[in-house]
């Protein structure tokens, strides 16, 4: 499973289940804490839709933290503050470059937690099209 789509996994799904899977790993290594969680503005990149260009729109708040296991480096970027899951997963991220046992039997929790947020989502967004308003139907 690649960085991106198991890091927005943790980051949208229970919060509890990073720190489960951080936790597994600070049971049995050692981390080497290299950069504590600290707070950064990045710039937000979207796509015109019109000619189909790149442009950044703003700045967001996010947290950065950087920890080392097994001479392998994990990296955790969360918007907004939150030193604690930032930290975690920088944990996750190492033990998955670190290519621990523990890493690999977590493509399953992964995969049904995706399932639960795919299907929030999809919830949510089926009770906002209840609400939208069909202006081709409405007589002038």
């Amino acid at each position: 499973m690649k960085r991106r789509r198991r890091t927005e996994i943790l980051i949208q799904s229970n919060p509890d289940l990073a720190g489960k899977l951080a936790d597994q790993i600070k049971q049995t290594y050692t981390y080497k804490e290299i950069v504590s969680p600290q707070y950064g503005l990045t710039m937000v990149k979207m796509r015109e839709s019109a000619q189909k260009s790149l442009f950044y729109i703003g700045e967001v708040l996010v947290t950065e933290a950087k920890v080392e296991i097994n001479d392998h480096i994990g990296i955790g970027i969360v918007q907004g503050m939150n030193d604690d899951l930032a930290m975690r997963l920088a944990i996750v991220d190492a033990a998955y470059n670190a290519k621990l046992p523990e890493s690999s039997t977590w493509t399953d929790t992964l995969l049904k937690a995706e399932t639960e947020v795919n299907h929030k989502k999809a919830k949510q967004q089926a009770e906002q099209m209840e609400t939208k308003v069909s202006f081709e139907t409405m007589d002038v």
